[in-house]
């Protein structure tokens, strides 16, 4: 079974926000604004000028729909590199259910893998 350290993303905090809302098609003002944050700010942990307190990353990795530990570290599941969804809202609807149904058949396998005894 694989462990979640096996897979370490060795990007910075601020690469891995600033790929997690490229791939949503998600300008940093609509972002900033839905995390109720300047887009000034959210440039800076893009930048790796700053950080995000700890409630900011847990809302964050939310919107972007990626683990906390992901987000922080690196650990885990990165967002697929599909192309960003165009505007049309069909299409970024159907990419957010691919991505849904990617994470469901994650939690299965790895729900599986803590089922078997150890």
């Amino acid at each position: 079974m694989e462990n979640i350290t096996d897979r370490k993303d060795h990007d910075t905090l601020g690469g891995r926000i600033q790929r997690s809302r490229e791939t949503l098609g998600m300008a940093t003002a609509e972002l900033a604004g839905r995390l109720g944050v300047k887009p000034e700010t959210m440039r800076g942990w893009e930048r790796d000028r700053a950080e995000p307190r700890a409630n900011k990353l847990i809302t964050l990795a939310g919107i972007l729909g990626v683990s906390p530990a992901w987000l922080i570290g690196g650990y885990g599941a990165a967002p697929e590199e599909d192309p960003a969804p165009g505007p049309d809202h069909a299409d970024r609807l159907a990419a957010l259910r691919s991505r849904r149904d990617s994470i469901d058949r994650e939690i299965a396998r790895l729900e599986k893998g803590e089922a078997a005894p150890g």
